[in-house]
């Protein structure tokens, strides 16, 4: 960045990116990442007067300081902390893409770390475990919970590799964002489909007979939500048609909540699909929701900054098979 005075008046002219020095990214980049110009040299096999030198164009350029002393390390400014994370998924995706990463299932020994909810993991895990054990037994998977229908914040914080789950409005949106020509930061994968049902437990007073909205709505209800807040996709459903539920407990788990059901008078919604792996199954009773509700569609959801790193597209591969394998019956 140039900034040029004629008499009173500064004339501001933006920085060129086609004579900008990529190689100062990069100093800048291990710079933020250290907090320090030793531990950035010595990384980079330069000397500490070169990164100082490079850091000296780059902030000629910017026109902006971006790292100053501090104690004994070095302080970031505002602006740094703006563009250091477009920097740094720039600078990886670059390098992923000249030098692509080659991953060996059988000698690899990496972690992963998925967010699910209990009931995805429930299907998925037992097929991925399999896998793992005959193809990559070096490899180790954790599973973190999902506590929110939007995982962008995780995904971009790496706290985890992928999100699974009923993402709808963050698929809506991304949809939405890549059709204005929009370059979006996350990518999804449709795992599998499945439907809601209404979950009591046998010998209910609603489990036999008609089942209308008015019975739906007068009964008192258990609601699974991550977050903890008491109001759901149901109860969204339920509102657009004027009506509304009692829900008198709220979990976090739906195996939770098939235990509760299954000894009580509470009715809840879960996935069809779930219900047969709670072990439980013959002392519930699934029944249709009188109102219409959109189908489950389960997707894998993670940074573009992962899309061709060789460990994780094997991964994700791999929960395709597992879902395959869970649903193929």
């Amino acid at each position: 960045m140039v900034i040029t005075c004629t008499g009173s008046e500064k004339i501001v002219t933006p920085p060129n990116f086609r004579t900008l020095d990529l190689n100062l990214l990069r100093v800048f980049d291990e710079v933020m990442a250290e907090r320090s110009l030793t531990r950035a040299a010595r990384n980079l096999s330069l000397t500490q007067p070169a990164v100082s030198n490079a850091l000296r164009r780059l902030r000629e350029t910017l026109g902006d300081e971006l790292v100053q002393r501090s104690g004994q390390g070095m302080a970031p400014t505002p602006r740094a902390l703006a563009i250091w994370p477009a920097v740094r998924e720039a600078l990886q995706q670059l390098q992923e893409s000249l030098i692509p990463s080659t991953f060996v299932p059988g000698e690899a020994h990496s972690t992963f770390v998925l967010a699910m909810a209990d009931a995805t993991a429930a299907e998925l895990i037992p097929g991925l475990v399999d896998i793992l054990e005959h193809e990559a037994p070096g490899v180790s998977i954790r599973v973190v919970p999902l506590t929110t229908r939007d995982p962008r914040k995780l995904l971009d914080e790496e706290a985890c590799d992928l999100a699974i789950g009923y993402f709808p409005a963050v698929l809506a949106d991304l949809t939405a964002r890549a059709q204005s020509g929009e370059v979006m930061p996350f990518l999804h994968q449709r795992l599998y489909d499945g439907e809601y049902v209404c979950v009591m437990r046998a010998g209910h007073p609603l489990a036999s007979g008609p089942f209308t909205l008015n019975r739906f709505c007068a009964a008192r209800h258990m609601l699974v939500s991550f977050s903890g807040r008491p109001y759901g996709f149901i109860d969204e459903s339920l509102a657009s048609l004027g009506r509304k539920r009692k829900v008198v407990l709220t979990v976090n788990q739906f195996f939770t909540a098939g235990r509760v059901v299954a000894n009580s008078n509470l009715l809840t919604v879960l996935p069809r699909h779930f219900v047969r792996v709670t072990g439980i199954a013959e002392q519930l009773v699934l029944r249709p929701l009188p109102f219409d509700v959109s189908p489950v569609h389960v997707d894998a959801v993670w940074h573009r900054r992962s899309q061709q790193h060789g460990a994780h597209v094997w991964l994700r591969q791999a929960l395709v098979r597992a879902a395959d394998k869970a649903f193929s019956g």
